[in-house]
């Protein structure tokens, strides 16, 4: 598959931006970025990946004049608009914010930030407060729909922060979503993401448990997804895993080891709240088997392989 699909993009007006983390899903997304007219500055922390991403988007017809690429996150932040970033976790989001060569450092006041890492909803309100402090706006804006979503430009983006805020970023980052919507203040879009993977956790083990039994029992299992998908039991983890699962491929989508990542905020998170998550946690524990058999970069869907062993 290509690392980014083309799609008609809506007008809006050009502006210089900036994309840290090119990742599985931000390589795509500051793809589409430059491909709906935008001045694209990206930096990595692998430049191979950045130069990668140059000559692809060169390649696809983008003006080498829109596209540069950046040594340091202050460096790509200098005279953006907007800065939008999709790193690895809190830490990772401190690294690339804060400090001497941290975005914010290279931010002016009316710019704004916004943050695709699915993260805690700490880290969300600590790092608003301090972009706030100087005059930036900042929104969380964890993301759902994995590598496919993010190549199609048809991401579901879930936000917390300033109304304000988010009115000016929504337009620019339609150009890689389906749907961007305010949830909340600061945090909130990061706490709709842990509701989305409780579900997720949830519908794969049901799923796997499911496809475990048909096999076992003799079926035609994908026919029985083909029957079932037309009724109440259909989803889009059945409609998008499960025949893959069936043919017993995971060598895809999203990884094992990023759900336990997303399922530890969860737990952390529930610890706070108070919240009961007793099923989340047995799945946490059933991906900690698939990592123990060397699954950590399989799809979540591996969860299957627990049962067929």
């Amino acid at each position: 598959m290509a690392s980014f699909q083309p799609k008609d993009y809506s007008a809006t007006p050009s502006q210089s931006v900036a994309f840290l983390g090119l990742g599985v899903m931000g390589y795509p997304m500051a793809a589409h970025l430059a491909l709906a007219g935008h001045h694209v500055t990206v930096y990595n922390r692998s430049p191979a990946k950045a130069q990668a991403w140059l000559d692809e988007l060169q390649a696809a017809g983008v003006a080498a004049s829109r596209l540069r690429q950046a040594g340091t996150p202050r460096e790509a932040s200098t005279g953006a608009a907007m800065v939008f970033m999709c790193v690895g976790n809190d830490d990772d989001l401190r690294h690339v914010v804060t400090g001497a060569d941290g975005a914010l450092a290279g931010m002016a006041a009316g710019a704004y930030l916004v943050d695709h890492t699915t993260a805690s909803a700490n880290v969300a309100r600590e790092l608003a407060a301090l972009a706030r402090a100087q005059g930036v706006g900042l929104v969380d804006a964890p993301v759902s729909g994995g590598q496919a979503g993010a190549q199609n430009g048809a991401l579901t983006v879930m936000c917390g922060g300033e109304p304000a805020d988010f009115a000016a970023v929504q337009p620019v980052a339609m150009a890689y979503s389906r749907a961007f919507t305010l949830m909340g203040p600061s945090g909130a879009g990061q706490l709709t993401k842990m509701v989305n993977q409780i579900c997720i956790a949830g519908l794969v083990q049901g799923l796997s448990e499911a496809v475990a039994f048909g096999m076992r029992a003799g079926l035609d299992m994908p026919q029985v997804l083909d029957v079932i998908g037309k009724g109440a039991a259909q989803s889009w983890q059945m409609d998008n895993r499960g025949h893959t699962m069936v043919a017993d491929q995971f060598d895809f989508g999203f990884a094992v080891d990023w759900m336990r990542k997303d399922l530890g905020l969860v737990m952390d998170e529930a610890k706070r709240n108070g919240a009961q998550v007793p099923v989340t946690a047995l799945v946490d524990q059933f991906y900690s088997d698939v990592q123990a058999m060397g699954g950590g970069r399989w799809d979540t869907s591996s969860l299957l392989r627990r049962l067929r062993r």
